[in-house]
């Protein structure tokens, strides 16, 4: 699974930051890694210079082999924050997505 971070210009992407959030997410991911080709990160800083609540933008795009991408967002006031609360819920989609899968194969089965 190949995980690729893309920041705005107001969020600094050094190498602290891109690993902690390659971290956060390969771990929230782990166990779909099979199913998955690529991660694309997007975080992007709403307010920029002036700051505010829940102002961090992150947007997760994953790539399922043999499938559409699905996407999630979630802002909060932090870049971890909002990367955890995106891997959340990309995780619960995910889960839905393979699911019903799953269940529309065992339907078609005689």
């Amino acid at each position: 699974m190949q995980i690729q971070i893309n920041t705005g210009h107001n969020i600094d992407g050094n190498e602290t930051m891109v690993a902690a959030t390659t971290d956060i997410v390969a771990h929230a991911l782990q166990r779909f890694s099979d199913h998955i080709t690529r991660v694309e990160l997007h975080l992007a800083d709403e307010n920029g210079p002036k700051g505010g609540e829940d102002d961090i933008r992150c947007t997760l795009e994953a790539r399922l082999a043999g499938r559409q991408p699905i996407a999630v967002t979630h802002h909060a006031g932090t870049i971890p924050l909002a990367v955890e609360g995106a891997a959340s819920s990309l995780v619960s989609l995910i889960e839905t997505t393979l699911g019903r899968t799953e269940a529309l194969q065992r339907a078609e089965r005689p």
